[in-house]
């Protein structure tokens, strides 16, 4: 039979209770993790790996990290995909001896860690979501609902299947909990997006059960207030909740009422398209070149999580955006906006704060980010004060206001400069409290009384190196060098032996051991006052949490708002007129990711006009050719990212914008494949153009990018051709579609509502110069040869490539079969030799050897100007 110590046995009782996460076991300073848990961690933290005692004969491993440290620990391991369970000491050791010398400190988890449940800023992106979502479903019918723990955001969405890839990308939740009979019908939506779900019972998203849970946690007898949901959308909210009340050990988050949401309220944008257009994150992972990283000049964390909203969700309501384009009209020619965003650069993050402290994670320092918000929210709108706001901004003024009392409590209550524990004492400002006041009075003189016996001590027995220190075992003791030890030991019946170490010795006496008695006392009652202090402003606080959170939206609108105008200002953007119309005329549009990176290097950006205005439902779609790297694709964005800006809210990098609502944005630019899932590049391809066919409405804007290169030349050709006619006849898009297929140009003539345009080039002495500039009319030719000279081909390679083309287009001219011809020209020989370097060549020319016979340093300039103009003149 195995032992097992009691310590163990608790150990191995808890990590029962949650197999699926690291164990972080309280022990004293660290958090230990035994067996394969220590494995794991010390692996994905690089620390050292040791061992404690033995288990079935073998020696347990065991690593851990100090208690004070750990929130780094924890997001190095939340990052690589570990969930952590925290099982604190719920006692003192003190505490536990009294039921037994041998009894075993009380301990248990306290916080499951998953990436949705985050609160700490050290583990969180000041300026991004951290969203928990939920996807429910009761037959066919699907849900998603999705929460951040962080800020008491709470939201949920009935959609359709077809709609769940795309919301899941607008939202990139960074973690999704669903039930085990989804989780296998969404594998390559989830595999797609790269997710790996928490899958949950079914109990947890039991619909009946998710209403006494709602109630629950909004101290509601009905939710009707809420609003009217259906069964997959309280299977989704109930299991949200019923997580948090599993990870959070029945400590609920601050959440708000959940916020019903309709996918008819916002333009659609698939998973395929966020990712060509960059939305928030580049294709190269991170935030830098996204559209977001360009645009945002907010100066808050609500505000730049406001502006990630409005990016990754523009509005289709015409009411919605129009109040918002008036807001930053404002903003643009307000005089004071440089005060204002002043004001707002001191405003602390609200809604975090909040956060922390419902679920008593909270300190000091949150207090008083609370306190600083109040205190800026009554300085801007103090500002404001006489100004003719537009009516949102009108709205998110009166917001700031209401908090008087509150501001005046926690101006009273705390120091400038609070700790960031509570158990550190000292954030409470003098005067507050009188109580408190004594405890630190008689604590504080108690320090000088101390200096003061120190230096009594000292004249008494003429050592001037005596001390009086104070550590946790002696409290506080004398002090003497071990030289000093017979002198002391002389004096035994005033000063009493304590201890001896290696090179001093420690004494006391009755009148300090009183002394300290008194000092303990004051300084712990100090503490424990200020402790009940804090209790006290955080229930102050928590009771009009639900208005804070309102203040600190109205904050972020207004920080949102006078960022998007500083925009606005900086890039010469204007203001977009958005109306229901079909009209897409853009005058003069830029890239506005493009743009900042060129003038970043000096260079300017050629604007483009775009028309693409379409009568009643009928389509609107120009058919682009030219070469590559002439800018086709930076085209074809730009006017997907201008209709985007205009529709959540911002000016646009135009000289002028006409916008008709655009109820989705499809892209389908750029190449690559899925090996992963057995997906060749021209297979990707197609997935994606049959979902742009399958989904687009008559207000849809469609932008595609060379359909069909991805196979045999007729095959492209055909299926590109199929694909503008149904665009337009069918679909009835607004749209751009770049091609190389020069063939399809007629459609201009055949298409009512298609029309041609082309990138201008230039061609100079047989290369190419882009010129970036959209015309009227269709290229005569793609320039292939010409971009692949720039590439740096060798150019053998280029020549015989010449060689070949002229071969094809003769053969195309004369209906004569390409490859007959083809066959014919000899390969890599004398028909490229004119383009090939005379190096190459056995033979030295005329002109190398003139050039071989010349002395540079021995002639004069005048010799060197004619045999200059000798070598030229044999070159002819």
């Amino acid at each position: 039979m195995t032992t097992v110590t009691p310590m163990m046995a608790q150990y191995l009782e808890i990590k029962a209770q949650y197999p699926d996460a690291l164990l972080f076991y309280r022990m004293g300073d660290f958090y230990e993790m035994f067996f394969d848990d220590a494995v794991a961690a010390s692996e994905a933290l690089d620390i050292a790996l040791t061992k404690r005692g033995k288990h079935d004969g073998d020696d347990i491993p065991m690593c851990g990290v100090p208690v004070h440290a750990a929130e780094g620990y924890l997001l190095t391991l939340i990052r690589k995909g570990f969930r952590v369970a925290v099982g604190e000491q719920l006692e003192s050791p003190e505490e536990a001896k009294k039921r037994g010398s041998k009894s075993v400190v009380k301990r248990d988890v306290v916080r499951l860690v998953t990436p949705g449940t985050l609160t700490e800023d050290s583990l969180l992106e000041a300026r991004r979501h951290n969203y928990l979502a939920a996807l429910g479903s009761v037959r066919d019918d699907f849900a998603l609902s999705w929460c951040d723990i962080s800020t008491g955001a709470f939201h949920v969405m009935p959609l359709s299947r077809a709609r769940i890839g795309a919301e899941l990308a607008r939202l990139a939740p960074s973690e999704l909990l669903l039930s085990e009979k989804v989780e296998d019908t969404l594998r390559e939506v989830l595999d797609d997006l790269g997710l790996e779900p928490t899958v949950l019972g079914a109990a947890s998203f039991d619909s009946g059960a998710a209403t006494g849970r709602l109630c629950t946690l909004f101290g509601v007898q009905e939710l009707t207030a809420f609003g009217d949901f259906g069964r997959p959308e309280l299977s989704a909210m109930g299991a949200l909740v019923d997580y948090l009340d599993i990870t959070q050990k029945g400590r609920l988050p601050l959440l708000r009422p959940p916020r019903a949401e309709a996918v008819s309220r916002l333009m659609q944008i698939d998973a395929a398209t966020r990712r060509n257009l960059e939305l928030t994150s580049s294709l190269q992972g991170g935030r830098a070149g996204s559209l977001l990283s360009v645009i945002d000049r907010t100066v808050t964390s609500g505000g730049a999580r406001l502006l990630e909203r409005r990016v990754s969700s523009p509005s289709r309501e015409l009411p919605v955006i129009r109040e918002r384009l008036e807001a930053v009209q404002w903003g643009v020619s307000s005089s004071g906006s440089d005060a204002l965003r002043d004001a707002l650069r001191r405003v602390p993050d609200v809604d975090r704060a909040l956060s922390r402290l419902g679920l008593d994670r909270g300190g000091p320092r949150d207090l008083a980010a609370v306190r600083n918000a109040l205190a800026q929210a009554e300085a801007l709108s103090g500002r404001l004060e006489g100004e003719e706001l537009p009516d949102l901004l009108t709205r998110s003024r009166a917001d700031l206001g209401g908090f008087d009392d509150l501001l005046g409590l926690l101006d009273a209550a705390l120091i400038a400069e609070p700790p960031l524990m509570v158990r550190d004492g000292g954030f409470v400002a003098p005067g507050y409290d009188e109580a408190l006041d004594q405890a630190r009075t008689l604590r504080d003189e108690g320090r000088g009384v101390i200096a003061r016996m120190q230096g009594e001590y000292s004249a008494e027995t003429g050592i001037g190196s005596l001390k009086i220190k104070h550590n946790n075992v002696l409290g506080y003791f004398i002090e003497v060098t071990a030289t000093h030890a017979d002198k002391m030991h002389a004096l035994s019946e005033r000063f009493i032996h304590r201890q001896t170490t290696a090179n001093q010795v420690r004494f006391t006496t009755v009148d300090l051991s009183d002394l300290e008695t008194r000092i303990l006392n004051a300084g712990n009652e100090a503490l424990e006052i200020e402790k009940r202090l804090y209790e006290a402003l955080k229930t102050a606080i928590l009771e009009q949490a639900p208005g804070l959170s309102t203040l600190a939206l109205a904050l972020s609108e207004f920080d949102l708002t006078l960022g998007l105008a500083e925009l606005a200002r900086q890039r010469d953007w204007c203001a977009p007129q958005v109306d229901d119309s079909r009209a897409f005329a853009i005058d003069a549009g830029r890239h506005p990711v493009v743009e900042a990176a060129l003038q970043a290097s000096g260079a300017p950006f050629i604007a483009n006009d775009c028309g693409l205005s379409a009568e009643g439902d009928a389509a609107a779609v120009t058919l682009l050719t030219g070469p590559n790297m002439a800018g086709k694709s930076t085209y074809l964005r730009q006017n997907a990212l201008i209709a985007l800006l205009a529709q959540m809210g911002s000016f646009v990098p135009a000289r002028a914008a006409h916008i008709g609502i655009v109820s989705q944005i499809f892209s389908r630019v750029g190449a690559s494949d899925d090996l992963a899932r057995g997906r060749s590049t021209f297979m990707v391809e197609m997935v994606e153009t049959a979902a742009i066919l399958n989904q687009a409405d008559a207000r849809a804007l469609v932008i595609l990018d060379e359909i069909g290169r991805g196979t045999a030349t007729y095959d492209g050709l055909s299926i590109a051709w199929a694909t503008l006619e149904h665009l337009h006849e069918v679909n009835r898009v607004r749209g751009l579609f770049a091609t190389h297929y020069h063939e399809m140009t007629v459609l201009a003539g055949k298409l009512k509502g298609v029309k041609n345009a082309t990138v201008a080039v230039k061609e100079w002495e047989g290369d190419v110069i882009f010129l970036h500039e959209v015309r009227e009319g269709a290229a005569d030719r793609s320039y292939g040869v010409q971009v692949a000279q720039l590439a740096g081909l060798p150019k053998a390679v280029i020549a015989r490539a010449r060689d070949v083309l002229e071969a094809l287009e003769k053969g195309e001219r004369e209906k004569a079969a390409p490859m007959a011809l083809i066959d014919d020209l000899p390969l890599f020989s004398a028909a490229s030799q004119r383009d090939v370097p005379k190096a190459v060549s056995r033979e030295t020319s005329e002109v190398e050897e003139r050039l071989a016979a010349l002395h540079p340093d021995e002639m004069t300039p005048r010799e060197a100007m004619d045999a200059l103009y000798a070598l030229k003149g044999l070159l002819k």
